[in-house]
């Protein structure tokens, strides 16, 4: 650690254990500790290193650390007050947009830690003067927000823009609940975290934009998107979950991706594409299928890599796919890894 250097919290997530260590250096940064389950405080000199190099697409989410307090709120007198307090005579003059708390181990049974956030997140706003933003999707994704995680491990804040940090929530992710009967599959979970996390860089689809998707079976994403108003053509070698055949807004093409072809005239308003099988061969689908995709059009596809052993694998794959699609006019503008994805990273490309 050098005199220069910053204290700075970076998410990666558990199924790129084997490459942790290698981003990390990668990064420029020198390990403090390992925090909760997925996050590791570093110290680092450059903050482009973190946010601008290779292994970005590594990195769930991240946040610079102004203030730490290593300790158990378990075992803290009126830790909520002492905290609620000095985050105001802290960060307050600076005006955040928004305060929001979240925890350094979302996953964990134990609501004790849930608690706490929510409970000093409500201490903290009434701390708060002039706050603009109360709700998480109404943050201006360029305006610097105050950002907390909390755990066994202590407290760990600082202030970023959503779009600097790679997430609308203090963690980055958004955790869809899969629990009710009308959900077909785990997938569905993927494409509702996607439209949130894409409106940190464009408007929401309108209602009724028509979608078509690529895999679609057992209709997990085509769930998700019905649900929000769009329209979806879904095209798959097998068959929809029955919940779905006589769902309004939805066309189901018992076929092969390969096989489809648009009817004459038809114009998409976004390509979602979840498909297995090789990266290129799917990218390929979607080239061929955007020239039915209007100007300025998404797209959303998950890339799909083996096992991710070394950071140059992952990263020579994810570049080709990229330079493939950009040759083709579908220009990326953003990538993240999602909650639910497994060795998967999900793409975002507009038609230009």
């Amino acid at each position: 650690m050098t005199n220069d250097s910053k204290p700075w919290l970076v998410r990666i997530p558990e199924v790129f254990d084997g490459v942790t260590e290698e981003v990390l250096k990668r990064t420029g940064g020198t390990l403090r500790r390992q925090l909760g389950q997925e996050y590791h405080l570093i110290d680092v000199a450059n903050a482009e290193a973190v946010q601008e190099s290779e292994v970005t697409k590594f990195l769930l989410w991240n946040l610079p650390i102004e203030h730490m307090w290593p300790c158990d709120p378990r075992k803290m007198d009126l830790f909520i007050e002492k905290a609620a307090q000095t985050l105001a005579k802290k960060f307050g003059s600076r005006k955040p947009q928004a305060l929001f708390i979240g925890q350094l181990n979302p996953g964990s049974p134990d609501r004790y830690y849930r608690g706490v956030a929510s409970n000093l997140r409500g201490r903290a706003l009434q701390l708060f003067e002039g706050l603009s933003v109360s709700e998480v999707e109404a943050q201006d994704p360029g305006k610097e927000t105050l950002f907390c995680l909390v755990g066994k491990e202590g407290l760990f804040c600082g202030m970023q823009s959503p779009r600097a940090a790679n997430g609308l929530y203090p963690g980055g992710s958004k955790f869809i609940d899969q629990s009710s009967p009308d959900t077909v599959s785990r997938a569905g979970a993927k494409i509702a975290e996607a439209l949130h996390y894409i409106l940190m860089y464009r408007k929401p689809m309108a209602e009724g934009s028509h979608w078509v998707e690529l895999g679609a079976c057992p209709g997990g994403m085509t769930a998700e998107l019905l649900k929000r108003g769009q329209r979806v053509t879904a095209i798959d070698r097998a068959p929809l979950d029955k919940r779905l055949q006589s769902k309004p807004g939805v066309k189901f093409i018992l076929a092969e991706v390969a096989t489809f072809v648009p009817p004459q005239g038809t114009i998409y308003d976004a390509v979602l594409s979840d498909l297995n099988g090789p990266p290129g061969e799917s990218i390929g689908h979607v080239i061929r299928l955007s020239a039915s995709l209007r100007q300025g059009g998404l797209v959303v596809f998950t890339l799909k890599v083996p096992r991710v052993e070394n950071v140059d694998g992952a990263s020579r794959i994810f570049d080709t796919i990229v330079a493939t699609a950009e040759k083709a006019g579908l220009n990326l503008f953003a990538q993240t890894h999602l909650t639910y994805n497994r060795h998967e990273f999900t793409l975002f490309f507009e038609k230009a």
